[in-house]
Parts: structure tokens; sequence; C-alpha cells
């Protein structure tokens, strides 16, 4: 019998499988892509410090060749209808410190990273291994997958994505809702010798897209560009590809439309499942295949290595109903302060537009205006159980 299988070969499972290996556990993880598989996209662009102190306790160094790549920008700019309403630049990061604030690079240079520690930490892989049937029982998990391969083992991590196939073979609900409208999401490679500062840019109400928000986001090699879309847009007009070129120019100026790397588009989807284990707690539910959290604020990919950490911790410890009760809880204050968020980002009422107005009117004069449009649409950072994942 196998003693662990993690399922899902993204950061989150490879995080679990390499914090297994770092507690002595045998790891064997199955990934329903072929070895070779091409994951294009940013993705998840930020690993903050808590993720980043993890990570080194799952393999010492891992750290710092994450941020030796990575990019650590230190300004933070927020505009309203074009006009600067808050500007902070902080002191560059001294490494004898300890690990940066966070550092930004693409999810498909994270998971390089990851997989390589992993090979190195001796966790087995099995490509092209998707899982299609689950059974436990009081002491054990038996998985099966479409090509005839079977594991047994005394625990199964499901880090398999939003769609989960372990999820869904144990008939556990995700419970939340799923926000009006959609955001489009650009990766654009720099023009080399003509770099951009390296800024975070928050814009209100960008005239240059008709009052449309707009966030962009540098990382290692280019820069991501956020669009939030209005509830009766249609994709075609904004998320395509032929449609990103039209707009992009008048957000980060002309030469970018043949150096974009990715579009996406998403909805802000908040929903956490209903359990995060199975009843016999043989398998352990992690990231994606445990919450949906929209992008703003980094919850996803950070929240989900902290899962990961704590499964491995309770699968060690034998405390997996621990685990469920701790994750579940910070999935749910995740879930609120993205909830608190969203409001921001596409206020309904009246009165949340007119704050607005007013903080940015005010924001020359009461710099704790500027203060609040930067940080509103992150939603809250504090008070829930430790390594939540949520500082953005």
């Amino acid at each position: 019998m196998t003693p662990v299988v993690v399922v899902g070969a993204g950061p989150v499972g490879l995080s679990a499988a390499l914090a297994l290996r770092a507690r002595g556990r045998e790891v064997v993880l199955l990934e329903a892509d072929p070895e070779d598989r091409e994951r294009p996209g940013s993705r998840a662009l930020f690993v903050h410090r808590e993720t980043l102190a993890l990570l080194d306790a799952m393999r010492p160094g891992l750290a710092g060749e994450i941020t030796a790549y990575g990019q650590t920008w230190r300004t933070r700019r927020t505009l309203y209808r074009g006009r600067e309403v808050y500007s902070r630049t902080y002191p560059p990061h001294r490494p004898k410190e300890g690990p940066p604030p966070f550092t930004s690079l693409r999810q498909v240079d994270t998971e390089r990273f990851l997989r390589a520690a992993c090979e190195r930490a001796g966790v087995e892989f099995a490509w092209e291994a998707r899982v299609l049937g689950v059974r436990t029982t009081a002491t054990g998990v038996w998985l099966g997958c479409g090509d005839g391969r079977e594991w047994s083992c005394e625990y199964a991590v499901a880090a398999d994505g939003a769609r989960s196939a372990v999820r869904g073979a144990l008939g556990i609900a995700m419970e939340g809702e799923r926000g009006e409208g959609f955001h489009v999401v650009v990766d654009v490679a720099h023009a080399p010798g003509a770099e951009p500062p390296p800024e975070r840019i928050f814009h209100y109400e960008h005239p240059g897209v008709g009052g449309r928000s707009v966030m962009q986001v540098p990382f290692t090699g280019g820069f991501q560009v956020d669009l939030q879309c209005r509830d009766d847009d249609l994709e075609e007009e904004f998320g395509t590809e032929e449609a990103v070129r039209r707009w992009l120019p008048a957000v980060v100026g002309e030469g970018y439309g043949e150096r974009v790397l990715w579009v996406s588009t998403y909805r802000f989807l908040r929903k956490v499942a209903a359990s995060f284990t199975d009843p016999h707690r043989r398998v352990l539910l992690v990231g994606e295949a445990a919450h949906l959290f929209p992008p703003f604020g980094a919850r996803g990919m950070n929240s989900g290595i902290a899962d990961a950490a704590a499964a491995a911790a309770a699968i060690a410890a034998g405390t997996v109903e621990d685990f469920a009760d701790v994750r579940r809880s910070a999935a749910l204050f995740n879930s609120a302060a993205a909830g608190t968020a969203l409001d921001h980002l596409r206020p309904r009422r009246r009165i949340v537009r007119a704050r607005q107005r007013a903080a940015a009117a005010l924001a020359p004069v009461l710099p704790w205006c500027g203060a609040w449009l930067e940080h509103a649409p992150y939603g809250p950072r504090h008070g829930a159980p430790v390594n939540a994942g949520l500082k953005y």
C-alpha cells in the first residue's frame, strides 16, 4: 500500500507532495496531463512571504531560488479617472530580513521550481493518470484511473483543481456564489530595451477603456493587465486576442499588440467545499479542489499552499479532523473577504460609488482617502487563521 497519493501536479499538489516528503512520507503524485504538458498564462502571480516561508520549510533554499528569479516591485500607484490618488514606494528589501514581502512570477515558473524540488526530494510522478473513481474506508483510500491503473493508500490529498474529479467522486458539494460580469486577463512580454517601470498600478474607471477599471502588475519578463468588464459587455468585444489588441494601447501604450503572450477571461467565484475531507477522514481537499476565490487579493494559490502544508502536518500527526476545521474556517474568511472586495470593485449601491468619488476628490488633502482607494479592492487582510494566504 502506497502511504500517500497526491492528485494534481499544479503548485498546490506539488507543494503537498514536497511537504509530505519533508515529513518522511513516501508520495506518489498523479497528474492527468502528460509530462510534457504546456501550462500557458501567468494565472497566480504572487508568492507571498508567508508562502515562501512554508516552501522553505518543505525544502530549504527553495524560497531563495524562487525569489532570485521572481520580481519584487516596490511601487504601488492608484489612479481615479486618470488622476493619481495614491503612490507609495517601499525601500529595497534586504536579504538579511528574510524572505521579501512577495515575489511576482508566472505560475508556470513557480511550478517549474516546485517540480524540480519534488524530483530532488524523491516524489514519484505518474503522468496521464486521470482519476475517475475514489473509494474510502476507515483504513485507506482506493483510486482508479481511466487507463486501468489503480492505487491503494493510507491517505490521499486532492489538489486537482476547480473541477476536482476526487471531490466529485466523493459527492462533496461546493457552496457559494458566482458574481456578475467578467474580467479579461492578459500577459504581455516586455519590449526589449523599453521595459516600463516595475510598478503595480490600479486604475479606477480608466478613461482610455470607457471607464472600466484596470490593474497592471509586473512579473519577471513582462506584466499582466486585468480589465474589469461591465455586466452587459460581450466577451468577443473585450476578451479575445483580437479585441485585446484594440484596447490594450489605450492602457499601456503602443507597441505591445504583438507582445501578447496569453489572454483569458474569468468570473468572480466565491465557493467553499461543504467538507474538506471524506467521512472517513482519509481524503483531504486542498487548493481549488476545496475553495474558489477571485484573483484579487491573491488568496487562491497562497491559501492553497497553506492548505497543502497543513494537510501534510495533519497526515503526519493523525489530526485530519483538525485540518478540516481550521482550513475550512480560513477558506470561509477568505471568501467573505473576497465578497467585501467585490462590493468595492463592482459596486451595486450608489453610496459605494459616491464614497469612491469623494475619496478621490479628497485624496490630495487627506492622504488616508487615497490609501482607502488603494487597499479596498483587496478586501480585509487580517484576522483569519494562521497562513490563510490573505495578503496580496
